[in-house]
């Protein structure tokens, strides 16, 4: 584990493979902590060809918190946010696209193949959008456009991400955890109990911080559609997923296709909202295909100009 200091804040990260090979930055979602990348994951990717970077985002795991900024009041922004109304955050996913250029600077990674899940896709996408000659390829996981237009999840499974759990000693977080997993998890790629809380284990005690997810909650509700700029994307794209998926439900993956020019969907039947142990080899096979073909594309001089 390492740190480094970029865009004046401090990320901690790590590194899988080669240097000297093409690199790949996992950008994690919501809450998550690099950790989330499942180690199977990153050193099949390292083993394909690269050099995979992941990291903790801005206010979770071991990189900086911005507790000075304040506690958002979530469900006063979500009602806003449900009326359509215009809505102020902490910060925004735009500023945490800065954050991942800024990484990939601090690291002197001039381009890299980006692959986000969830937020992370988000701010991945916004990556392409805004930071276009770095990025090499994008591969965006259960993830949306950002539109309004689209359904997104029960008002129901909504109120439960946001509710505190009655409990909050150690065991009564995991378990919370656990049961969350369960909720947006895959239904039939179920990881065994106790895979489920060694993941939550591993998490909490690595660290803690629910008000930083809380200001990562805000900066999805506060940003805009990426509509607009992913029309106009030349990015070789992949969108992964999950048909069973309550959190992210798969219209959303149709949408973001849909405005992605030639962006190429893979919808998994029966995938919820994350990376099940027995559907790994799937998605590692699928991007590295797309890594493939992108890097082909990446050497010919008439993409590079």
């Amino acid at each position: 584990m390492a740190t480094i200091r970029a865009g004046g804040l401090e990320f901690a990260y790590e590194t899988f493979g080669d240097a000297t090979r093409p690199a790949i930055v996992l950008i994690m979602g919501l809450g998550g902590q690099l950790v989330m990348w499942p180690d199977s994951f990153c050193e099949a990717l390292a083993a394909g060809g690269y050099h995979v970077v992941r990291f903790d985002n801005r206010d979770i795991g071991l990189s900086s918190k911005l507790d000075h900024l304040g506690k958002p009041q979530l469900l006063r922004m979500g009602l806003a946010y449900r009326l359509g109304l215009p809505l102020k955050a902490p910060y925004t996913l735009a500023e945490m696209a800065a954050d991942t250029v800024a990484v990939m600077d601090a690291l002197k990674l001039k381009t890299a193949h980006l692959i986000g899940v969830s937020m992370g896709g988000m701010i991945a996408q916004q990556v392409a959008t805004q930071y276009g000659s770095r990025v090499r390829s994008l591969t965006s996981i259960m993830s949306n456009s950002g539109s309004r237009k689209v359904p997104g999840a029960s008002l129901k499974l909504q109120m439960r991400l946001i509710r505190r759990p009655e409990r909050r000693d150690r065991e009564g977080l995991i378990a919370h955890g656990i049961q969350t997993w369960r909720l947006i998890g895959s239904p039939d790629y179920r990881d065994h109990d106790d895979e489920l809380r060694a993941k939550v284990e591993r998490q909490f005690d690595r660290n803690h911080h629910p008000q930083g997810m809380a200001r990562q909650t805000a900066a999805i509700m506060a940003s805009p559609s990426r509509v607009p700029q992913l029309q106009r994307l030349k990015t070789p794209t992949l969108i992964i997923h999950g048909k069973q998926d309550p959190l992210v439900p798969v219209a959303a993956a149709h949408d973001l296709a849909r405005h992605i020019p030639g962006a190429h969907l893979e919808i998994i039947e029966g995938m919820g909202h994350d990376l099940p142990r027995a559907l790994l080899p799937r998605i590692e096979h699928l991007i590295l295909h797309h890594l493939k073909h992108a890097e082909r594309d990446h050497a010919r001089p008439s993409v590079r100009a």
